[in-house]
């Protein structure tokens, strides 16, 4: 069911829309300040993200969402392929407006990954962030985190932030995905509804998302911080082109893992596969 229109439509068409938006949103039980004001639900989709950046290139509005029961195309970082059985997992992108530097942008997947580990704790589990977007539970990945920016001059034009939650994938399934896959139903033997999962996770992010259009991410960092499990122990990055070894000491403001090398030298990674 789309129901966002590109900005260009008719004002009467565009009534029509916000009415069929209100009605979607009533429909899965959305109660939000900012984030699902239009909902964009698919059957299928090759990716959550590549329907939302068409969307936010067209000036689809702050706070939109993005949901497909099936992607035949994901993705997670560097490229990597995000496939799940049908109706299994939740898919779903936000595109957000907010006013922060290219500089602050690393903040957004901070917020994503806060707010999973926000709602997943409703099922008695215990989620932590595997720096910079993984989340975990016993230690195997349940969600991913995967944000894509556009730049207008030296400003944040629109974000995309896409995520997925393996959530009722069952333990065969899971390991022709990775031997270091889970998901809530393997976690807590119980199936899961998609649509309350998703609410959930609204509410966690939208109060998060609206405080971070006033203080430009600071909380959302901190609160990042304080769930990160890489933070105090050994750690070897794998950044592509190189391996960095060494203690996890801290967190930079701009999400950069701060690891001393046995020499004594501190190196600050941005990105990169820890393990």
């Amino acid at each position: 069911m789309v129901v966002v229109l590109p900005v260009s439509s008719p004002q009467g068409a565009q009534r029509g829309q916000d009415a069929q938006s209100e009605e979607e949103r009533t429909h899965m039980g959305l109660v939000t300040g900012c984030l699902g004001c239009g909902v964009v639900r698919l059957a299928q989709t090759t990716s959550t993200n590549d329907v939302a950046r068409d969307l936010a290139q067209r000036g689809a509005a702050d706070g939109t969402l993005v949901v497909a029961s099936e992607q035949s195309a994901g993705r997670g970082r560097r490229g990597r392929i995000w496939l799940a059985p049908p109706g299994t997992c939740l898919l779903c992108s936000f595109i957000l407006r907010p006013d922060l530097t290219p500089a602050q942008a690393p903040r957004l997947t901070m917020l994503a990954a806060v707010s999973i580990v926000r709602a997943l704790r409703a099922f008695a589990v215990t989620p932590v962030i595997k720096w910079p977007n993984d989340v975990l539970i016993n230690g195997r990945k349940v969600a991913g985190v995967l944000t894509e920016t556009s730049l207008a001059g030296d400003t944040l034009d629109w974000a995309i932030v896409g995520m997925g939650v393996n959530v009722n994938i069952v333990g065969a399934e899971l390991a022709l995905l990775s031997p270091q896959a889970t998901s809530l139903l393997a976690e807590t033997g119980q199936a899961i509804d998609l649509d309350h999962l998703l609410r959930l996770l609204l509410a966690e992010m939208d109060v998060r998302y609206l405080a971070m259009r006033r203080d430009g991410g600071q909380a959302v960092f901190a609160e990042w911080a304080t769930l990160l499990e890489t933070v105090g122990r050994t750690v070897r990055v794998d950044t592509g082109d190189r391996e960095i070894a060494g203690q996890a000491e801290s967190v930079g403001a701009d999400g950069a893992l701060r690891v001393r090398q046995e020499n004594g030298e501190v190196i600050a990674v941005t990105f990169g596969d820890v393990s």
